[in-house]
């Protein structure tokens, strides 16, 4: 049963709905990832109503091209795994993040500490989940010691950086241009072109979910006066279109051709066109426009947006990260089903409330510090234009 969220919730409620949300999606998504709405549909008899089990039974241990990866039954994905390594460097540097804080302190967390993977069901390093376009920090940072302002250049364009942004949000809740900065700067490292461009505006869509009287269409509205090139012409697209929609699942085709002109990977997921992932002007990851379409269309409700995005196929997991992260935040965690975040915590042996309680720490004292810099900063301007005011007297 999915319980009311508040009117107004608080700070810590929002973290709390944003990161348990962020996860619950990523599992709920993680056993259909690849496959087509009417594919889904084909083996669970109907759409995907909440945590299914792996797409091949018991044979995900060697089933192409899953394996050897046990994704279903409540396991998180790297979504979360990369996820929770951020808000790790967070808690570890207590401030705003850079480029260079991933070099330093996110790169070592991969290759260093054995950690619980749900779907490899063992201990180990986080860098054998992850993916290749997750790699490319480790090969790049630790091994050829390039600038991490520029080390995401060469890597190939995806929602890699975008899907861990959550955290950014969060640290700068309210505060949705200083989110889009902060991610932009941290997923330098990453990403470049349109990936980079998804996770400034993911965090940017998270930090105005927290905005107090927040609505689904003010949170695309203050992402699209941040968005740049195909990014925001394809939010756009998706974002008229789901205006069109009040049902998620309904939706799933529109917005899906909304967004197809803007797609690289073209129309078979696992089959990707030569162009794609390439750097581009003009193009846009599929993953965030149809995420915040999702939200538009389920009208914020978790429940709604996040089965919206989890059936849409595709990159759905990542797609219901992202919707699950801007929902959670927007009507805080009693907005998430708690059935939905007890099998997954149980499942993927992980506390998800931890990371947020240690986050929203983080995110007090940055904004005191933030309030010191800029009474700070007050100060020295003033002694600046103190002439200024002399001369008008």
């Amino acid at each position: 049963m999915t319980q009311t969220s508040p009117a107004h919730p608080a700070l810590d409620d929002r973290i709390a709905g944003s990161l348990i949300g962020a996860a619950v999606g990523d599992a709920l998504g993680g056993p259909v990832e690849g496959y087509t709405p009417e594919q889904i549909a084909e083996r669970h008899g109907g759409p995907v109503r909440g945590v299914v089990g792996p797409w091949h039974g018991d044979d995900w241990r060697t089933a192409r091209p899953i394996a050897p990866y046990h994704k279903g039954d409540g396991h998180v994905t790297d979504d979360t795994l990369m996820t929770h390594a951020l808000i790790r460097v967070y808690v570890r540097v207590r401030d705003h993040l850079d480029a260079h804080d991933i070099a330093d302190h996110l790169v070592p967390d991969l290759i260093s500490t054995p950690r619980w993977i749900p779907e490899l069901e063992a201990e180990a390093l986080p860098l054998q989940r992850i993916f290749l376009a997750e790699k490319w920090l480790v090969a790049r940072l630790h091994y050829g010691h390039h600038d991490p302002r520029e080390a995401g250049s060469g890597n190939i364009v995806n929602c890699g950086a975008a899907m861990y942004m959550a955290p950014v949000g969060l640290v700068n809740a309210a505060n949705p241009e200083a989110a889009y900065a902060e991610a932009l700067d941290i997923a330098g490292a990453h990403q470049s072109s349109y990936g980079r461009e998804a996770a400034g505006v993911l965090a940017a869509a998270v930090a105005a979910a927290c905005l107090p009287g927040a609505t689904p269409s003010s949170v695309v509205d203050t992402v699209l006066g941040l968005a740049k090139d195909g990014t925001r012409a394809a939010i756009e697209a998706v974002a008229l279109e789901a205006a069109r929609h009040t049902d998620p699942e309904a939706a799933i085709g529109a917005l899906r051709t909304a967004v197809a002109p803007f797609d690289t990977v073209g129309p078979d997921y696992r089959a990707p066109s030569l162009a794609a992932r390439r750097p581009s002007r003009v193009h846009s990851v599929e993953e965030l426009p149809i995420a915040l379409g999702m939200l538009l269309a389920g009208d914020g409700d978790y429940r709604r947006t996040v089965l919206g995005a989890v059936n849409y196929g595709r990159d759905c997991d990542s797609i219901a990260t992202m919707a699950g992260a801007v929902a959670g935040a927007l009507r805080g965690e009693e907005a998430v089903p708690r059935e939905w975040a007890k099998r997954v915590a149980g499942a993927s042996r992980l506390d998800l409330r931890a990371p947020a309680v240690e986050l929203a720490s983080v995110a007090r004292e940055v904004f005191a510090r933030d309030g010191e810099r800029r009474r700070a900063h007050e100060a020295a301007f003033a002694g600046l234009t103190a002439d200024d005011e002399d001369d008008a007297r």
